[in-house]
């Protein structure tokens, strides 16, 4: 029993336009990327300035660093402030000197000093995480509003006191660069989304497009009209062989339905033939047989014999019915075919011996086979009923059985007119009946090579047929060796 919601599920499915999903999975896959690239951005551009930052102040500090441990240039004489006034501007960074209790040497206490309140935390910085340099120790790390390069001074102007030298360059436009770079990228995420938005809904409608159509023409198809064609614009190749698939199914079934008409017609003629025949002398025995023992019989029989073909009929349409479906099993059983086929060729004696047929039999004797036999045999009799029927006016036909090998070929021949090229692929259709119009010995519903073909392919043996216009055609089957007689067995 179906869940509840996987009833809602598949209702919902089924309610789903594939232009919307098309249309959704475009602009949901457009979406993801947009994020996923602004997200990256962001995260690449925020760690390059981090890491450009970091590697300017080390070069700065370490700059700034080794000139105030060197010799004060004579211009600045001994005002230790101004010189490192003049290399905090020429590096555009802010350096700031303290002592060990984080009183400022260096600029003036009135300056804005954010390291005075952290003296404790950036000696720690300097202790655990400290680089060193010519032996110097230093350390660079970020603070709030920028990165900072620290180390600590034997000496600061004329004081042999033990100091901290801090460098520090500000984020402040890195910070707003990155703002505005991630504003850009909300606006350009934006147009993005709207471009992936229109190019989804075009592409969803580009391949929606093409199945609306073949959709609408198969209920076209679906009422009869066999006149349609599923080509439509040239969208792609995958949709041109659906329409070309969708055609050959098209003419199949117009095939199907000629066939089934003509089917339908020649079984009800075939139906109506002898039942006239058996109404008209039934009463004709009844209103004229009288005391006529012969005419009576005679009249009889003619009953009988439509009678059998009316059986014959029914049966022919029940077998192709029952073994197409599968419900008749096949009895495989090994047998002498050899045998068995002079008992179906006996069976048509009477054709010898009444309308002048030559039956022209070529048969390896003691072949034995592992087949359902009484399958076989209908196989066997069809081709050659259907040989009579179409041979020419030698009235010849040639049964050939012969071992190949580690088969069997079973081969029947006509010199009839032959079958049209164009009708090869069609005679072994189950309404299949040729055109030509002649007498029929052997009396036939269109169904016999129908019922050949099935039985042979669910026993999944070969068969074929050779034909040419104006030289006759000749049918075969080719069956499995099992065994052939000895001469003990002989």
């Amino acid at each position: 029993m179906k869940s509840p919601l996987r009833a809602k599920l598949k209702k919902r499915q089924k309610s789903t336009s594939l232009f919307f999903l098309l249309w959704t999975s475009f602009s949901v896959v457009s979406l993801l990327i947009v994020f996923v690239f602004s997200i990256t951005q962001s995260v690449i551009l925020s760690s390059t300035f981090e890491r450009e930052a970091f590697r300017t102040v080390t070069d700065k500090g370490m700059t700034i660093d080794r000139a105030i441990r060197g010799e004060i240039p004579e211009r600045f004489g001994d005002d230790y402030n101004a010189f490192v006034s003049s290399l905090a501007l020429d590096h555009g960074v802010r350096v700031f000197v303290l002592d060990g209790e984080g009183g400022v040497i260096f600029p003036s206490v009135s300056e804005n000093n954010p390291f005075s309140q952290l003296i404790d935390e950036h000696k720690r910085q300097l202790a655990e995480e400290g680089a060193t340099w010519e032996n110097q120790k230093f350390a660079v790390y970020s603070i709030a509003g920028g990165v900072v390069y620290g180390s600590i001074l034997p000496s600061y102007g004329n004081s042999s006191q033990e100091t901290y030298l801090y460098v520090f360059h500000s984020a402040e436009i890195a910070s707003l660069v990155t703002t505005q770079t991630q504003g850009r990228l909300i606006w350009i995420a934006l147009f993005v989304f709207i471009i992936a938005f229109a190019v989804s809904s075009a592409m969803a409608g580009l391949l929606a497009r093409p199945i609306n159509e073949m959709t609408e023409k198969a209920k076209v198809l679906a009422k009869g009209d066999f006149n349609v064609d599923f080509h439509g614009e040239d969208y792609m190749s995958e949709m041109v062989e659906l329409a070309e698939t969708l055609n050959f199914a098209r003419d199949e079934l117009s095939k199907a339905d000629r066939m089934q008409k003509e089917l339908i017609a020649n079984v009800s003629h075939d139906f109506k033939t002898p039942l006239t025949m058996i109404k008209a002398y039934a009463e004709m025995i009844v209103e004229f047989g009288g005391d006529d023992e012969e005419k009576r019989n005679r009249n009889a029989q003619v009953i009988i014999d439509e009678a059998d073909r009316l059986a014959s009929l029914v049966s022919d349409v029940l077998d192709l019915s029952k073994i197409r479906s599968g419900i008749q099993e096949l009895k495989r059983d090994l047998f002498d075919i050899s045998a068995y086929l002079h008992e179906i060729l006996a069976r048509f004696d009477y054709l010898c011996q009444t309308q002048g047929y030559r039956f022209e039999v070529d048969i390896d004797e003691g072949l034995y086979t592992e087949a359902d036999r009484l399958k076989i045999g209908q196989v066997m009799y069809n081709l050659i009923g259907n040989a009579v029927n179409y041979t020419g006016e030698d009235k010849r036909v040639s049964v050939a059985l012969k071992k190949q090998d580690d088969v069997i070929r079973f081969a029947v021949s006509d010199t009839g007119k032959g079958i049209k090229q164009e009708e090869l692929s069609t005679i072994w259709d189950r309404y299949y009946r040729s055109g030509e119009t002649h007498k029929r010995p052997v009396s036939g519903t269109g169904l016999g090579l129908s019922i050949v073909k099935t039985v042979l392919e669910r026993h999944g043996f070969a068969f074929g047929v050779d034909s040419k216009l104006g030289e006759g055609s000749t049918f075969y089957a080719v069956f499995p060796l099992k065994g052939e007689a000895t001469d003990e067995d002989e």
